[in-house]
């Protein structure tokens, strides 16, 4: 990585140098190193951060934000349950 610094302007280019390390994620890296953590704990971490990142990406995907929730019917708040009988009559 590199940052050039321009007319002795040294607080721009740690700021610059801040920013990009921010954008590569590396702080984020080294607040998870800080500690040890357990292999179960770090599982459990990252199913709940993939978790998240699909919700982000269904929210993306859908035009206005609004609309029924996937799996949900448009008025009501209880999971749409599909049986392999249910499936059989439709």
């Amino acid at each position: 990585m590199e940052v050039k610094v321009q007319s002795r302007d040294i607080e721009k280019a740690l700021r610059n140098l801040k920013k990009k390390l921010q954008l590569d994620g590396v702080f984020g890296e080294l607040k998870k190193r800080r500690f040890y953590e357990k292999p179960s704990v770090k599982k459990k971490r990252k199913q709940l951060e993939a978790q998240k990142w699909k919700r982000k990406l269904l929210k993306r995907t859908r035009p206005s934000g609004s609309g029924p929730r996937p799996g949900y019917e448009s008025n009501d708040r209880t999971p749409v349950r599909t049986t392999p009988a249910a499936v059989e009559t439709k």
